[in-house]
């Protein structure tokens, strides 16, 4: 394939997405820092996840525009969900419910097929991924439809929107620590701290999930 014009603003925008979305995590929730480092995040994610499904799509990398679309998809609710007040919603939340819910069932049947298959994945996507990444989109419809059908207000909107970021988050650490080791030097490929930079929005999701389920009210008074 020749050379795309997007694939420098796919780049830019990741590690632009990666910076502020530690920036956001770092600073404290509610004050103009994090809402400003907020702003780039949301801006540098949706950039870097469409110019990567467009690439994707002209390389007919099926697994990756499945990971765009679930980035730009994570991270469009998660910050609508910050922009709302409690208990609003839209009728256009139903359309956007069939995002996760159909590649959701279309990856994790994905999975089904290959742990039926008696030969080894033809395009490199463990079978484990597909269960994993199937599993986070099917919660997420399932936190799409207990929206629409109850709203969320408190705690339970405020984890709506921490969820998404720290897993849209995870998509472009992941993507970037453990997908393109080949512009780290040799010393550093495959390491530990690597998985470690890879995972860690992931670990972040799980402080900010207890801290804002057993000190909520503390929480929210920040918010």
């Amino acid at each position: 394939m020749p050379y795309s014009p997007l694939l420098p603003v796919h780049i830019a925008g990741g590690v632009m997405g990666i910076l502020s979305g530690a920036a956001a995590l770092s600073f404290r929730k509610g004050s103009r820092r994090h809402a400003l480092a907020g702003k780039v995040f949301v801006a540098s994610m949706l950039t870097m996840s469409t110019a990567a499904v467009y690439l994707a799509i002209l390389k007919h990398q099926t697994p990756n525009i499945i990971a765009g679309t679930l980035a730009f998809y994570l991270v469009t609710t998660g910050w609508m969900t910050a922009r709302r007040k409690d208990g609003q919603r839209s009728s256009l939340d139903w359309g956007v419910l069939l995002i996760p819910l159909l590649g959701g069932s279309w990856v994790f049947f994905g999975g089904l097929e290959k742990l039926f298959s008696p030969i080894p994945p033809i395009d490199g996507v463990p079978m484990g991924m597909h269960f994993f990444v199937g599993s986070v989109m099917l919660l997420a419809a399932g936190g799409d439809l207990r929206m629409m059908l109850g709203g969320l207000s408190g705690t339970k909107r405020l984890v709506r929107h921490l969820w998404r970021m720290c897993f849209g988050l995870f998509i472009a650490t992941g993507s970037f620590f453990l997908g393109q080791q080949q512009v780290f030097p040799a010393v550093l490929r495959g390491s530990l701290l690597l998985v470690v930079l890879a995972i860690l929005p992931l670990l972040f999701l799980i402080f900010w999930f207890f801290r804002v389920t057993f000190w909520k009210k503390r929480i929210l008074e920040e918010i």
